[in-house]
């Protein structure tokens, strides 16, 4: 991702409870940064992708599960330091009393035999300040990860794969991302919080899927969207029928779809938990 350049910063009106529905619709629309206020949601992403077949991409995204598009303007930005803005605001986050995501080098005091994993994001998805990170994280917990050999696809900060290993995950850890900033960022992350044994390679979830298959996992972390996910999961159940897959970035209204295509796949949920508009499933394949 370049280093700098200018924005399209597009802001829409809603009632709050529209809010987390509507940034779970964008997710899959390229947008790089999310802001958001009590009425507003607003949506960055670069002016180099933006075009009227993208905003009526974007529109239509948004109408067919409301309705209707909701009001929004579109202003043109100039190039912010959205990484200087990320670490004025970043504040602890809690996951529970085993896990906290703290920015990097807070002098934050955690609770005894609490876990502490810094996070600098600049930008990549998973500070833990979004439901679908947190839910990935308390299943984790709930998990049995010490033998596992483990893929994390769309690692965004490495977030996921530094808790397993921090948990006491002793197998080497693959993580994967397409986008090289966030590799960059997941690998100083690694670094930071003094854990080993991750790898971490530019691969796409779609394109490289049947190279990533052939090495054996027996846990898949997937906090990607639906779109993605529907295209892949028949080929982890194919090509990693043994592999048990936790995934988030469903939103709860999307359950029916996600239940039919487990069924489909014959897949079985073991857990399923639940924040705001999010759930994470873990599943396995039924015998």
């Amino acid at each position: 991702m370049p280093t700098s350049h200018d924005y399209i910063e597009l802001t829409f009106t809603l009632s709050p409870e529209l809010i987390e529905p509507c940034l779970g619709l964008l997710s899959g629309q390229n947008i790089e940064y999310f802001q958001e206020e009590e009425n507003r949601l607003h949506a960055y992403l670069p002016e180099s992708e933006w075009s009227s077949k993208k905003e009526q991409s974007i529109i239509e995204a948004l109408s067919v599960p409301l309705g209707s598009a909701p009001h929004y303007t579109v202003r043109h930005m100039a190039h912010r330091n959205w990484n200087a803005e990320w670490e004025a605001n970043l504040k602890p986050v809690e996951i529970s009393d085993r896990i906290m995501i703290v920015q990097q080098n807070s002098d934050v005091k955690q609770k005894k035999g609490q876990i502490l994993i810094e996070i600098n994001p600049k930008m990549s998805f998973g500070t833990g300040y979004h439901a679908t990170t947190r839910l990935m994280l308390r299943q984790i917990e709930n998990i049995d990860l010490k033998e596992m050999r483990i893929l994390d696809i769309g690692t965004g900060t490495g977030v996921l794969a530094i808790a397993c290993r921090k948990i006491g995950n002793t197998h080497e850890i693959l993580a994967i991302d397409n986008d090289d900033w966030a590799v960059e960022n997941a690998r100083e992350n690694v670094s930071v919080n003094n854990v080993d044994n991750i790898r971490l390679e530019l691969l796409d979830a779609e394109d490289d899927l049947q190279e990533i298959l052939a090495q054996h996992h027996d846990l898949i972390l997937a906090n990607i969207n639906r779109n993605v996910l529907d295209r892949i999961l028949p080929s982890i159940k194919e090509k990693a029928p043994t592999s048990r897959v936790l995934l988030s970035g469903i939103m709860i209204y999307d359950e029916p779809w996600l239940k039919k295509l487990l069924k489909k796949l014959n897949y079985r949920t073991v857990e399923t938990l639940y924040e705001d508009e999010w759930l994470s499933t873990y599943i396995t394949l039924a015998s």
